[in-house]
């Protein structure tokens, strides 16, 4: 940010390098208490004198004096220093004080990845009286409880509506859940060619078809229909039917980990996309104080160093 006359404002920090500079009188006692080189200090104090327009010291080879501007200029700094400590202090107060009952709507296993636990300790670390209820949707509820006000926020697997806005959490690859007895079960890697004549689990009517368009791969690349079989509602429902033989599915990877069961079979298959996890919530709703925390807490986790390491394996 500029003032008018086009030089950059001061910034905290170097206003705060300047008042303890303005106490020492000395750069080697103020680099040491601020714990930074002299070299450092001495930078960022030419360069809020440069910013300021105005010199704040006189400095020779023994003494450092405050000027008469940095006379002047002293309390007015010690004013916006402390001004800004009075802000934070208060804006964490609300932070901390802000209280509310979130739902969470999480579909399949979106409840258990380590980025939703990541991103639940952010919320209450940072709002601790805020409850947070999760419930566990199926195929048919995920969206339309979401649209409908019934849970808040939503751990899902896009695409959704334009109505929801998302946050990508995550990526990682989809493979092919096929039942033990296919004959291609025992192989290391399938390509799509390789399940064209496959049937394909399919979900009710009220689930918008985009998006099982999307994990159907339906169109194929070559532009073939997928033909659906058994209809399913949730995880188990799908499971069951693959693990019968009445088709296959293609799930995300962490599956293998999280969906063990007799009679199912995962496999890579090497031109298939990955898919992306995120958190949505409804459009109308992101200025909610409950949903802005956890969308917060959702950025907050998403900066950390460790992020990469806790998406799916």
């Amino acid at each position: 940010m500029s003032d008018v006359a086009g030089k950059p404002e001061p910034s905290m920090h170097q206003l705060r390098l300047f008042l303890v500079l303005s106490e020492e009188l000395h750069f080697g006692r103020a680099a040491a208490r601020l714990h930074m080189t002299q070299s450092a200090l001495s930078r960022q104090v030419q360069e809020l004198e440069r910013r300021l327009g105005v010199p704040l010291f006189s400095r020779d080879s023994r003494t450092v004096r405050l000027t008469d501007a940095g006379r002047a200029l002293t309390a007015d700094a010690r004013d916006t220093v402390e001004a800004m400590g009075r802000l934070r202090s208060r804006a964490g107060q609300w932070a901390r004080d802000l209280t509310g009952h979130l739902v969470i709507g999480a579909v399949g296993a979106e409840a258990a990845m380590p980025y939703t636990r990541a991103i639940l300790e952010q919320l209450r670390a940072a709002h601790p009286r805020i409850t947070a209820e999760i419930r566990t949707l199926n195929f048919t509820e995920h969206l339309t409880r979401l649209l409908s006000g019934d849970v808040d926020v939503a751990f899902l697997r896009p695409p959704a509506p334009p109505s929801v806005e998302l946050l990508e959490l995550a990526t990682e690859p989809r493979i092919a859940c096929l039942p033990a007895t296919d004959p291609l079960a025992d192989r290391d890697e399938l390509l799509l060619a390789d399940l064209a004549d496959r049937v394909f689990v399919d979900v009710p009517p009220e689930v918008p078809r985009v998006w099982w368009d999307f994990w159907a791969v339906d169109p194929r690349p070559n532009g073939t229909r997928v033909r659906y079989g058994p209809v399913v509602s949730d995880m188990e429902g799908l499971l069951l039917a693959v693990a019968r033989g009445e088709g296959m599915c293609f799930l995300p990877a962490a599956a293998r980990h999280l969906f063990p069961r007799p009679g199912v079979r995962y496999l890579d298959v090497r031109d298939l996309s990955p898919s992306v996890s995120a958190l949505g919530w409804p459009a109308r709703d992101r200025h909610r104080p409950v949903v802005q925390a956890v969308r917060e807490a959702a950025t907050a986790a998403l900066a950390e160093p460790n992020w990469r390491r806790v998406t799916p394996s």
